[in-house]
């Protein structure tokens, strides 16, 4: 519990924390990122992790020179192409075992949600993915259970990750810092979250008029 309340509290104000996080570790907070980004991206245990909340501060610091622009988006979109690759190997040898053990706290309606996914569309789910919370995290796992090819896969993580790393963090260094935005930060943070989950709910409701026809 306080675990989740530290969580929330992270990403509703994260310009704080990450304000706090470049004044205390300087050169060290590109590291910092990188972990949470890989951890957040690379896991099936940790899809709570702030994602676009966090390339959205980044990219806001970034404006206000507190970090580079230029090293946030190498390093992160590193970090985001490796995640999901580790992800991918995880579920390629280890995923149905992982899936199958009962002390492991994975939510399996994710994982039906994601196959969803790609029944849908293909391969494409790993690009698609990459915008929407939790599908995000489980998308490269699912797709090493399914064993699609690494080939395929790893394009698709690429252009995915870059999308993504770019969008988010070049969001916030263009929109991050205008007043209202900067005055407003913890609202816009809720916003953006909002805004990624909607895909989702999206989902959710069509699913639920389909069964009531």
């Amino acid at each position: 519990m306080d675990l989740l309340r530290f969580l929330i509290d992270f990403i509703l104000n994260i310009d704080v924390h990450l304000g706090q996080i470049i004044s205390t570790y300087g050169l060290l907070t590109y590291a910092i990122l990188f972990f949470i980004i890989f951890m957040e991206t690379g896991l099936v245990f940790t899809p709570f992790l702030p994602g676009d909340s966090l390339l959205f501060a980044a990219g806001a610091f970034a404006a206000l020179n507190s970090l580079n622009i230029g090293l946030l988006l190498l390093i992160l979109s590193i970090a985001a192409v490796l995640g999901d690759t580790a992800n991918y190997w995880i579920g390629h040898f280890f995923g149905k075992k992982i899936v199958a053990h009962p002390k492991i706290p994975i939510d399996e309606e994710h994982i039906r949600e994601t196959k969803k996914f790609f029944d849908k569309y293909g391969g494409k789910t790993i690009i698609i993915a990459r915008f929407m919370p939790f599908i995000r995290t489980f998308a490269p796992f699912v797709a090493g259970v399914g064993k699609m090819s690494y080939g395929q896969f790893f394009s698709y993580n690429v252009i995915g990750g870059i999308l993504w790393v770019f969008i988010a963090t070049l969001a916030g260094y263009f929109f991050g810092n205008i007043k209202f935005v900067r005055e407003n930060f913890s609202l816009v943070i809720i916003g953006v979250v909002l805004i990624s989950l909607i895909p989702i709910v999206v989902e959710i409701l069509r699913k639920k008029l389909k069964r009531n026809k």
